[in-house]
């Protein structure tokens, strides 16, 4: 390996966890109850994230952190015999949910936990998300350090803190004292990472045979991986190249678009083209998809059906890039005022230095661009789909005005977007990433025999995923009133009950003393966003 490209890799993982710097660990939890004994939830309309339709009332019974019984209560709108429903045990609880909809948890396939150049606690971070019905997350990268992300997760699965099942993948390289520059030094790296006690691995690049060298073994150890392939290593290996050595996830886009090119091998870079310029970085990557072949072409065709055959996961996080299709809506976003803390603000600001903070030069004709660029984007996410292809849901949010849940939800919006039925949004955000995570035998669904992760809101979410929102969606009564609808109502996690809106409640506080204490505000006109 060149000395070049070995100085390359160090960057990808130095950019990967600048933002990243170790925070402090997540308190010890003040929220929620549980697990119960036994806990009944009576009434609810359940929809099990297997593409299954609404089907209710139902009951769910729990007992401790599992799933025991699911009892169908007879048909909407006719009296429920009492004698037809689950027993309360003597020690038990119930929780009345009689015409809400009960969901499976939702699983972000790629979720940050903040960091310090953003001045987002785990707190902060693991409340939002759980207050978005958000109850497993993958980490990309252990930004704060493989054995903090570790021990955090070990928390969440002993109940200590308020936080959704984690996930610790780390980026490549990271945690070695030298560049990893031989397929032998790779397969050593795996398998300390793997000794550690890694679930992952992400990766960006190097050179192919140090790259394909670690997927491999990684894939033999059984450790999970995903890449964003990066520009600076893109040409030397894509999505095909990845998936053939056993890549499990491929996050965001690139490297897609590189595997459709029919008439060129690279991308088309404008002479005075810098990657270290964020702008020029982004910009150039709103035309790439334009690039490659169309759905009519062979080539499309046959990177689709290996890809599949392959049982490889898209995992697009479609929601991290929407401002560059919409700068000034994602900037203005209605959550922002109440829920993103003033450090957050700033690092979103334009600057030439700081990451997906390119908006110094953002013109119409950007926007134009990235608009099409999503138009074909969607268009493979869908027919990978409608293939047989597994699409999961991630937001990678904390960066390019994107907010840790709302931007999970916004995700949702965009696969439907995309095409998608509502029905394969959500299995997409529940069954779908528990398999690509090898958890589906624990999660992703609302079945017997699984652990207790469910979200309950109030309004049908298949109708409307802004129901979801943190600031509810915006309805209009029958005499004229504007109102907002509750968000979610409870997040159950493994068992444990909490009340979605407290923990919203919990990060309003937290926002409003940060901008106090900083001696500023940020207010937008409009109704309130506190449902």
């Amino acid at each position: 390996m060149t000395r070049l490209t070995a100085t390359l890799l160090l960057l990808a993982v130095s950019l990967a966890t600048a933002a990243h710097a170790e925070i402090e660990p997540a308190p010890d939890r003040d929220r929620g109850e549980g697990p119960f004994e036994q806990l009944i939830l009576r009434g609810g309309i359940l929809v099990n994230g297997t593409g299954a339709p609404p089907i209710g009332p139902v009951d769910i019974v729990i007992e401790g952190n599992r799933i025991v019984d699911i009892a169908m209560l007879g048909a909407p709108g006719v009296p429920i015999d009492d004698g037809d429903r689950p027993e309360l045990a003597a020690n038990g609880r119930e929780i009345d949910i009689a015409g809400q909809y009960v969901l499976p948890g939702f699983i972000d396939m790629h979720g940050h936990i903040g960091g310090k150049a953003q001045g987002t606690p785990a707190e902060y971070v693991f409340k939002l998300w759980l207050g978005h019905g958000i109850t497993t997350v993958r980490d990309p990268g252990s930004g704060n350090g493989l054995d903090w992300t570790m021990r955090e997760r070990q928390r969440s699965a002993d109940g200590e803190i308020a936080a959704p099942r984690l996930q610790a993948y780390v980026s490549f390289g990271q945690g070695s004292e030298r560049p990893i520059t031989t397929a032998k030094q790779a397969r050593e790296w795996v398998a300390e990472v793997k000794e550690r006690g890694a679930d992952g691995i992400k990766f960006f690049g190097a050179r192919p045979e140090v790259l394909l060298a670690a997927i491999e073994h990684a894939k033999k150890l059984r450790l999970g991986t995903a890449m964003h392939h990066a520009q600076m290593d893109v040409a030397r290996a894509n999505v095909l190249d990845t998936a053939r050595a056993g890549l499990t996830t491929m996050e965001h886009w690139y490297g897609l678009p590189e595997a459709l090119f029919a008439d060129k091998t690279i991308q088309h870079y404008p002479a005075d083209y810098n990657y270290a310029n964020e702008f020029h970085r982004f910009a150039e990557a709103g035309k790439l998809w334009r690039q490659a072949a169309g759905p009519d072409h062979p080539r499309w065709q046959a990177v689709r059906d290996e890809l599949i055959e392959l049982d490889f996961t898209l995992d697009p996080t479609l929601t991290i890039y929407q401002a560059n299709r919409d700068f000034m809506a994602a900037r203005t976003a209605e959550w922002h005022p109440d829920y993103t803390l003033p450090s957050l603000w700033d690092f979103y600001a334009p600057s030439r230095q700081a990451h997906g903070s390119y908006w110094f030069a953002w013109a119409t004709a950007n926007e134009v661009d990235w608009q099409q660029n999503y138009r074909r984007w969607m268009e493979f996410i869908n027919d990978y789909k409608n293939h047989g292809g597994r699409v999961t849901v991630g937001s990678d949010s904390g960066y390019i005005y994107k907010l840790y849940g709302f931007g999970y939800v916004e995700e949702l919006e965009l696969l439907q977007e995309a095409g998608f039925h509502p029905l394969e949004v959500l299995r997409a955000a529940t069954l779908s990433g528990a398999e690509a995570l090898g958890i589906a035998d624990t999660t992703g669904s609302v079945e017997v025999g699984k652990q207790a992760d469910l979200v309950v809101v109030g309004e049908n979410p298949l109708a409307d995923w802004k129901v979801l929102f943190g600031t509810g969606a915006i309805r209009v009564t029958e005499d004229n009133r504007v109102i907002r609808t509750d968000g979610v109502h409870y997040t159950i996690s493994r068992g444990i009950v909490y009340d979605a809106a407290e923990l919203r409640r919990d990060v309003r506080g937290m926002v409003s003393a940060a901008w106090k204490d900083a001696g500023r505000e940020l207010t937008q006109p409009g109704v309130s966003t506190a449902p």
